[in-house]
């Protein structure tokens, strides 16, 4: 099977999933399918369970036992016989400066209420995170000489529809369990649609852009390029398990949202990695074989630092997100609850994984490594 026949197999299995498994739970439970459907969003119908000090206790053991031996290799000395060449840092590009005069520009907008700006204050997200993009890739640059703006410019001009696409999934996920809503204008159907898609095409960018930078970071790569090897016994059993498992959370997420809403951030990436493994293919796991960490840290920790812009930027927006996570809603960091932000871990392994996909159909122009 030829690669482009290989990427389309597993799109179609995971299209499958994640669109039909949900709307098959709740129609074979009796909800009305219409209120899961609506769009434009409006309507709040998934009635979440009131805060749980027990609830929140067991999630944030859970969240530290799956990070505790990362954040030991956090803390542990780099080794003494490693040694990895520093790159002479580059001048900041003139246009990184103009990138970063944009964003300043675009942030002083989205926080005031100009009369004279009225009409452009619900857009202020995307020239926002257009400028961040910028940066970073500038950032890149002057670091390792490097970044996908410059070298792999057909690469990076992908990443904004594939990203779009990628996080119309996830809005469509979040219907079932709505732990997050949008306020702002009212718009119809054709105008919401493009007005989330074009914001929306800025996250793989983004997350992916900062990862280059963390996965070059002399610091990073002393402390996870040799870590501890993680071996996967009969890894192809354990990836069929995996991807009923996901089935079967799939169909519930409707029925039991207070409960399974956690899928919403791991199923895609667990049905993927399955189908790679399955295929016989390199995965996002394979490194780990060999004690590399580096870039599922790197993708994670970009993720996380893009969450925490994300909110910044959103609490004093007029166009912006709330959120009801259920048992867990306290202790909001901007708008999100302090363990919210653990959803944007697997988040960015699911960055990486897609990343890499796109890579395997465009071509790259230079060896800078993007992949998983």
């Amino acid at each position: 099977m030829s690669r482009i026949m290989r990427l389309l197999a597993k799109f179609l299995i995971l299209t499958v999933m994640l669109l039909g498994l949900p709307l098959l739970g709740i129609w074979v439970a009796g909800y009305p399918v219409n209120d899961y459907l609506e769009f434009p969003p409006q309507t709040r119908y998934v009635r979440h369970a009131p805060f749980s000090p027990l609830a929140f206790v067991i999630y944030s053991l859970l969240i530290a036992a799956c990070a505790l031996p990362l954040f030991i290799g956090f803390l542990r000395p780099s080794p003494q016989n490693l040694s990895i060449t520093r790159q002479p840092a580059r001048p900041f590009p003139a246009w990184g400066w103009l990138g970063l005069m944009l964003g300043m520009v675009a942030w002083i907008m989205a926080w005031t209420r100009f009369s004279w700006f009225t009409a452009f204050q619900p857009h202020t997200f995307t020239p926002l995170w257009v400028a961040f993009i910028v940066v970073i890739n500038a950032l890149g640059y002057r670091q390792s000489g490097h970044c996908m703006l410059l070298g792999r410019p057909l690469f990076f001009l992908m990443l904004f529809p594939t990203s779009a696409l990628f996080w119309w999934f996830f809005e469509y996920l979040n219907r079932f369990v709505q732990n997050w809503y949008y306020v702002g204008p009212e718009l119809n159907a054709p105008e919401y649609f493009w007005y989330a898609t074009l914001p929306f095409a800025t996250v793989l960018p983004a997350v992916l852009g900062l990862r280059d930078i963390l996965i070059s970071s002399r610091w990073l790569q002393q402390r996870f390029d040799y870590f501890t090897p993680l071996q996967l016994r009969h890894p192809k059993g354990i990836a069929a398990v995996i991807l009923a498992l996901s089935a079967g959370g799939l169909a519930g997420i409707g029925i039991w949202p207070n409960f399974l809403f956690p899928l919403l951030w791991v199923s895609p990436l667990m049905i993927i990695v399955g189908l790679q493994i399955l295929m016989g293919e390199r995965h996002l796991l394979s490194h780990l074989t060999v004690g590399k960490w580096t870039p599922l840290m790197a993708a994670a920790m970009a993720a996380l630092i893009c969450g925490l812009f994300w909110e910044m930027w959103n609490i004093l927006s007029l166009a912006k997100w709330k959120y009801s996570i259920p048992m867990v809603h306290r202790y909001a960091v901007f708008e999100m609850p302090l363990l919210g932000y653990a959803g944007y871990l697997p988040f960015g392994l699911q960055c990486a994984v897609v990343g890499s996909l796109l890579e395997g159909v465009v071509p790259a122009n230079d060896t800078e490594a993007v992949g998983s």
